[in-house]
């Protein structure tokens, strides 16, 4: 047995609660913008966020209604992508409270910023990974504006890396879940794809 949702039936509120129930664990951008006067600086998580493109590199995130972080990036054409470690949990969810524009939430929130190495907008000090966005381009669907911005440099912190690549237990990632509900990595399997040219074959 099931049970049946109807998007019409249920509504907008209630469906979306039902998507972001099942479309998990979901990876937080923890964007930084810059406002168009250049001095208020927004930071906003959205944890509708993947990798669009890699080459170009292009990430993705996804604005439900027109929040800061969108206008910013619509005027300035920048923004930063932080990484949303599990130490900043409760700084991350504070940068989500719905400030006015015109204050920042670095300085409401207490978060230190730090200067980005190819755009304007600040980058989160105590963040592990920084990518430095330039926008590529915006799409609107329905009540959302997808934000696609090609990745001009990558900032990760020294002792997260292991061979050469950030290493996930040290990174320590948050995620999204459903309701209030927030989540950790956890167990970390190892296991490789199988090459088509090593699939058993015949019952070999």
């Amino acid at each position: 047995m099931r049970v049946d949702y109807d998007p019409e039936s249920l509504g907008s509120g209630a469906f979306y609660r039902l998507l972001t129930a099942v479309v998990v664990p979901r990876p937080i951008a923890w964007v930084s913008t810059l406002a168009a006067d250049g001095t208020t600086a927004n930071l906003a998580p959205h944890s509708f966020f993947t990798v669009a493109c890699t080459d170009p590199p292009i990430v993705q995130f996804t604005s439900v209604g027109r929040k800061d972080s969108l206008r910013n990036v619509e005027a300035t054409g920048e923004f930063v992508v932080n990484f949303a470690p599990e130490p900043l949990f409760e700084q991350i969810n504070a940068s989500a409270t719905d400030f006015p524009a015109h204050e920042g939430e670095f300085e409401a929130v207490g978060i230190e910023p730090e200067p980005s190495a190819r755009v304007k907008p600040p980058r989160v000090a105590a963040s592990p990974v920084a990518l430095e966005c330039r926008l590529h381009s915006t799409l609107g669907i329905g009540n959302s504006t997808l934000v696609l911005g090609q990745v001009v440099h990558a900032a990760v912190r020294e002792d997260a890396v292991v061979d050469g690549l950030p290493d996930i237990r040290r990174l320590k990632p948050l995620a999204r879940l459903g309701r209030d509900e927030w989540g950790t990595v956890g167990e970390v399997r190892d296991l490789a794809r199988i090459a088509y040219r090593d699939w058993p074959k015949n019952g070999t």
